[in-house]
């Protein structure tokens, strides 16, 4: 960990231990200021933030919106080196009760737990790069309304040149890898594929029988029907979009099963009847995340995320409202 505070033994510890002196430890804005480099580049499917003081005050209102807000580190799955920096997928789950103070409709004191996955770069110390997926769907609908509602009632015009996210209004960071090589990124990398070009028998033939998914909305599924009725849902919703793997990790590290992680982009029309409503025609560009861990008898275990109420925002912007 050359370049990094000696007080991490590994990248992973870097990432948790960051993560939790900025929000158990209450470090906030100023542990803010202390890790994340001047510059730095924050990526989300609602747009994106430039420099220190916008990361900072996103995070000052979501203490506000969830004052006892915890986030609990589950794994993080990670690819390079001190010398050229090293970006980590995260994902944690968040428990937290509601402030009243935020953007919903509901009772303070309203218990909410959702997940959120993110790719953080990181080098001698300081992070400069960071992509982030919350999920909106399971924070909307257990503070009583859906992301589409949500939606409508917060549509506001975008600024253009940020929002929402998609690759013309992406900006190039400091960290341009695409992740490694390692067989199990690029088999999780291939199962993806092949499921978003339509051969669902993958899922069959690659998956555990007894799989345990957890999909956008908080949804926990066993078996191959739910993940076969998420994908498909996905795919349906945009027929003809491109689906393209943006970011791959694979990793073996003993005493953990094979992790990978991907992060990846669905790009096109919304022309079809699936998990989005009515096919209304809009231009939607999708960010997300998946992790997976293999056993014996193929993919055990994944955590896949999209942001439902971005979506939402895009198609009904599209409709006028």
């Amino acid at each position: 960990m050359q370049g990094f505070d000696p007080k991490f033994r590994d990248f992973p510890d870097y990432v948790l231990g960051m993560s939790h002196e900025i929000w158990e430890g209450r470090g906030l804005a100023a542990k803010l200021r202390q890790y994340c480099h001047a510059d730095i580049i924050q990526r989300s499917p609602a747009g994106i933030l430039s420099g220190t003081e916008a990361v900072v005050s996103e995070v000052l209102s979501t203490q506000a919106a969830f004052p006892d807000r915890r986030l609990l580190g589950e794994d993080v799955i990670w690819c390079g080196s001190p010398a050229v920096g090293m970006l980590g997928a995260h994902r944690g789950l968040v428990l937290a009760g509601y402030g009243g103070g935020g953007p919903f409709d509901a009772a303070a004191g309203q218990r909410v737990r959702y997940r959120e996955m993110s790719e953080i770069y990181a080098k001698s110390n300081l992070i400069s790069d960071v992509w982030r997926v919350i999920d909106t769907g399971a924070i909307t609908r257990q503070m009583g309304t859906t992301p589409m509602d949500w939606a409508r009632l917060h549509l506001t015009e975008p600024d253009a040149e940020t929002q929402p996210l998609r690759p013309e209004t992406d900006v190039p960071g400091p960290y341009t890898g695409r992740g490694n090589s390692n067989q199990w990124g690029a088999a999780f990398a291939n199962l993806l594929e092949r499921i978003m070009s339509g051969d669902l028998s993958v899922i069959a033939e690659q998956y555990d029988r007894a799989c345990h998914c957890e999909y956008p909305g908080g949804q926990s599924e066993h078996g191959w029907s739910g993940a076969e009725a998420f994908w498909l849902g996905l795919r349906a919703a945009f027929p003809t979009a491109t689906f393209e793997i943006r970011h791959q990790i694979g990793l073996s590290d003993p005493p953990m099963p094979p992790r990978a992680a991907l992060r990846w982009s669905l790009s096109g029309q919304h022309s079809g009847w699936g998990s989005f409503g009515r096919p209304s025609g809009a231009r939607v560009h999708v960010m997300g995340m998946s992790h997976a861990e293999f056993g014996p008898w193929g993919l055990r275990r994944e955590w896949s995320l999209l942001d439902e109420a971005a979506i939402w925002t895009q198609i009904l912007g599209h409709q006028g409202g």
